[in-house]
């Protein structure tokens, strides 16, 4: 991709996010997606059987050497755990059960959230809302770094160690950023979280809870399907704040890859969302896409026009509460 200029700020604009418009602009031409929106019927089984799958790991690593531990984290698990990242992400857009049925999908993001060690569902809910709402808003969308990781952050190296902080960054920025009271399923989150950690502790030890742990940990950071967090909304071409990615790695992040159509239709399950590309085939194909997600972390570290600066930033005025 071309047109890339040193950063030392982010890039501020003073229009409004492109996916409203292209929304409307859609639905008018081909009304017909709107039948895609709705719930998966497939999404709780297959998240059903991460979370199984992770419990019988934990007890196949209970008495491996720790190397080994940390091998499978990073290899296996943390793989599945960051996949199980992504499906609490499509169920904060209801699309597990249904918009009736919404205490249903907090409670299944809670049981997705078991394999990742930490509280996790709750939180991300309450600000993911404000990512689509007010997408590049300052100080309302905690997805954007802050000042000083855009200052900081700035060399080969030192974006490499962002790149490893990143789960850091994303559980602190919040409190910083944006902070909000603690809702009570925040702390039903938590307590759920922390049982069943203390449990698999009493059944097969520490190693298994830290497999989970730091699986979450390790590919939330430096690893290869965490290029989604860079290719999403990092602005390598001038002008575009939202990109695609069409790969194979779709396959195990739910389709999280198809950004530019998740904002463009929130509410269409991560399942659906090719269709979304197919039907309205002229709205994307001609947009900047990315090939692949390691690309996009090696050029994000050794470009040295690329960084935490390279985002999209506007003012956002608060939408009236209902």
């Amino acid at each position: 991709m071309g047109n890339r200029v040193t950063r030392d700020d982010f890039e501020w604009v003073y229009t409004e996010q492109p996916h409203t418009q292209r929304r409307k602009e859609i639905l008018a031409k081909y009304p017909e997606i709107k039948t895609l929106m709705g719930p998966d019927p497939h999404l709780k089984w297959i998240v059903s059987g991460m979370v199984f799958t992770q419990l019988l790991a934990c007890y196949l690593v209970k008495d491996l050497s720790w190397k080994w531990v940390f091998f499978w984290a990073y290899a296996f698990g943390g793989c599945i755990n960051h996949s199980l990242t992504l499906a609490i992400h499509d169920i904060s857009h209801n699309v597990a059960f249904g918009n009736k049925q919404a205490k249903w999908n907090r409670w299944f993001a809670v049981f997705a959230n078991l394999p990742i060690g930490v509280p996790y569902s709750a939180s991300f809910k309450k600000y993911h809302i404000d990512h689509h709402r007010y997408l590049g808003g300052d100080s309302l969308d905690v997805d954007i770094p802050t000042d000083f990781e855009g200052w900081f952050f700035c060399t080969p190296l030192r974006k490499l160690l962002w790149l490893f902080l990143q789960p850091l960054f994303y559980s602190l920025r919040p409190l910083y950023v944006n902070p909000k009271a603690i809702t009570q399923m925040e702390i039903l989150n938590a307590l759920v979280q922390f049982s069943i950690d203390l449990i698999i502790y009493y059944l097969w030890g520490l190693k298994p809870v830290i497999y989970l742990i730091a699986g979450t940990i390790l590919c939330l950071g430096f690893h290869p399907i965490s290029g989604h967090f860079i290719a999403e909304h990092y602005m390598f071409l001038k002008g575009y704040e939202t990109y695609s990615y069409y790969g194979p790695l779709n396959w195990l992040t739910f389709n999280v890859g198809y950004h530019m159509e998740h904002h463009d239709f929130p509410s269409i399950p991560g399942c659906r969302l090719p269709l979304v590309k197919k039907i309205a085939a002229e709205y994307y194909d001609n947009l900047p896409q990315h090939q692949s997600w390691i690309r996009v972390l090696w050029d994000f570290v050794f470009d040295d026009t690329l960084g935490p600066y390279s985002r999209v930033k506007r003012l956002c005025k608060l939408a009236e509460k209902s």
